[in-house]
């Protein structure tokens, strides 16, 4: 298992995943939406199993006076077909860590 950043030539492999948690957005939106949100500093992460992508989730750090520095997950989700609390569990705990690494006070989904 590996959990690491996703870099926009990856595009294809996180449509594959997205896709099933906004079944109405075709690629192409979804690609200018990706480079929309590249302002806000937006990052994909995503979890492999044997180089496939299994769980997804888009986040950004951003600071609010309600909130603070915070990281927000705006996406989230394991691909159909593997055990949802397992690689929910990994991907969450990962946020926890990079939220710490970045000062974060917390996150929120």
């Amino acid at each position: 298992m590996q959990i690491r950043e996703i870099d926009l030539k990856e595009l294809y492999t996180v449509y594959g995943i997205i896709s099933h948690l906004y079944p109405n957005i075709s690629y192409k939106e979804f690609e200018d939406l990706i480079y929309d949100m590249r302002y806000m500093e937006y990052k994909m992460i995503g979890i492999f199993e044997k180089g496939e992508l299994v769980s997804y989730a888009g986040v950004a750090i951003q600071t609010t006076i309600k909130d603070k520095r915070h990281l927000k997950v705006f996406d989230i989700i394991t691909a159909p077909f593997y055990n949802f609390s397992k690689y929910d569990k990994f991907m969450k705990e990962y946020l926890e860590d990079y939220s710490r690494m970045a000062m974060c006070k917390s996150v929120i989904f």
